[in-house]
């Protein structure tokens, strides 16, 4: 049976992307410039590049990975994973070190995206289509202000809309698809030609929004190997050994609590299908870091396309994920609940217009999906609905510092099919603190994530936390409250 796979796009050093500027104007006697006018181009050269593409409306490329935590890009510090694409965007735009999800699960984290607004607000708790009018979305939204809209690739938030898009495939679930002629495709390699066709087809007299949903590196559920790579990617991980992460051990998974210990717990039962043997463990990571690098693959070529079509100075780039994902921390795999391996995911955003100062920056604050719709939006000038819960991030984009802004967030994550399948959870996170609340089972968990980033001591029965453990719930019914 024939297999359609993604070619293999190798990285490539580019130069800069500056279009030079080449301009003649008043000349002193002599045929030289004037002093005033070189100064004026001078400053021009300083500004220009704050409004690329000035008078037309950005483009904008979201990149969408599934279940793609915050350390698995060689920009982050991974030795092992391949991303040599999504480590150039990086040097091109900046990257937020401590983005997060407020929901760590695919459909709600999406709808989060879309809607600017926390789970409480937006009415989907699992994978059901949100409540929030479509009116008010951010590809709704940027629609009605004439962009060509575009979504390929996996949607889980309901009944695909697609009368909502001017171009709209979804599909997931299997990494092997079935098309019509009975060959197979791989669902990457689908996710590239559709994101590509939708480049090369679009109407050149209008601004665009392009979402690349991924279904990689999510792993194929109900199938013995979980994770499905293309053959081309295999010679990129030929010998190597993937680290066992130092909370992959019966002595972490001892201080859960009870209840996520059960081997009835969902994220125990994938555990034991994926890492419960070091052999196993071996072979489904790499296996998904071939998934990750195929995307990154895709992506690779996605902006080329851009770059090719003249496109990539008009065009906002962001990569991000729906959630975290366990490597087998604390005898855990997927995702779901409040730790930091859960909820943390990766954030590169390449604005052309932002100065080229900012290309390759970092920032370390706390950005989270719900922000990534008001952004975009403030991007595209247009106003941005008072129902959106999110804050604008380009001001951190510019490197301003803003005073004020959030040093925690309320996490919540309702129960799915049973308690003993995922119980709910919820988390008053801070910069420094992490508040646990397991509401199904009145439990709390309380971390110090800056002295402990594994979150291996629990310290609510600490009698030298008492002060913090009461301002933390106070703070936490607080947090909870505005979420609504």
């Amino acid at each position: 049976m024939n297999r359609m796979t993604l070619p293999l796009l190798e990285f490539q050093a580019a130069g800069s992307h500056d279009d030079e500027l080449r301009a003649s104007g008043p000349r002193s006697q002599g045929g030289r410039p004037s002093v005033r006018w070189l100064v004026l181009l001078a400053l021009l050269a300083g500004v220009l590049r704050l409004d690329a593409g000035e008078g037309k409306p950005p483009n904008i490329v979201l990149l969408y990975a599934d279940d793609w935590r915050h350390d698995t890009l060689g920009a982050a510090g991974n030795t092992i994973v391949r991303t040599p694409h999504l480590d150039r965007l990086a040097t091109q735009g900046v990257r937020f070190t401590n983005a997060m999800v407020t929901t760590a699960i695919c459909g709600v984290s999406r709808a989060s995206l879309l809607t600017g607004q926390w789970m409480s607000r937006h009415g989907n708790s699992s994978f059901a289509a949100f409540t929030t009018p479509w009116a008010q979305t951010l590809p709704g939204l940027l629609r009605a202000h004439g962009y060509w809209v575009g979504h390929v690739g996996k949607w889980h938030c309901g009944k695909f809309p697609a009368e909502q898009f001017d171009v709209g495939k979804a599909y997931s679930g299997k990494h092997w698809m079935k098309e019509p002629d009975g060959s197979e495709v791989h669902v990457t390699a689908k996710n590239q030609a559709d994101a590509l066709d939708f480049l090369r087809t679009r109407p050149a007299d209008k601004p665009f929004f392009l979402t690349v949903a991924f279904f990689a590196p999510h792993a194929e559920d109900g199938h013995p190997e979980q994770f499905r790579p293309q053959a081309f990617s295999a010679e990129w991980y030929a010998g190597v050994t993937v680290p066992v992460p130092p909370t992959a051990n019966p002595a972490a998974t001892a201080k859960l609590p009870l209840f996520l210990q059960d081997p009835r717990n969902e994220s125990r039962k994938r555990w034991s299908q994926r890492f419960d043997t070091p052999e196993k463990f071996q072979r489904m990571m790499v296996n998904y870091y071939r998934l990750c690098s195929e995307v990154d693959a895709t992506c690779g070529a996605v902006l080329a396309e851009l770059k090719k079509r003249g496109l990539d100075d008009n065009t906002i780039v962001v990569f991000t994920g729906d959630n975290g994902y366990f490597h087998g921390e604390k005898g855990l795999a997927d995702k779901w609940y409040p730790y930091e391996e859960s909820i943390r995911v990766p954030l590169i955003i390449r604005d052309p217009r932002l100065p080229a100062t900012r290309a390759g920056a970092t920032n370390p604050a706390m950005a989270l999906n719900v922000d990534l719709a008001p952004t975009l939006l403030a991007a595209a000038n247009i106003q941005v609905p008072a129902t959106m819960q999110g804050q604008d991030l380009t001001p951190l984009l510019n490197g301003r510092t803003v005073d004020g802004w959030r040093t925690e967030f309320f996490y919540e994550h309702a129960i799915i099919k049973s308690v003993d399948f995922i119980p709910a959870s919820q988390a008053l996170v801070t910069s420094r603190m992490k508040y646990l609340f397991w509401p199904d089972h009145q439990v709390e968990e309380l971390f110090d994530v800056t002295a402990d980033p594994h979150e291996e001591h629990n310290l609510i029965a600490d009698p030298a936390q008492i002060d913090a453990l009461t301002m933390l719930r106070q703070r936490f019914t607080v947090v909870q409250a505005a979420a609504r």
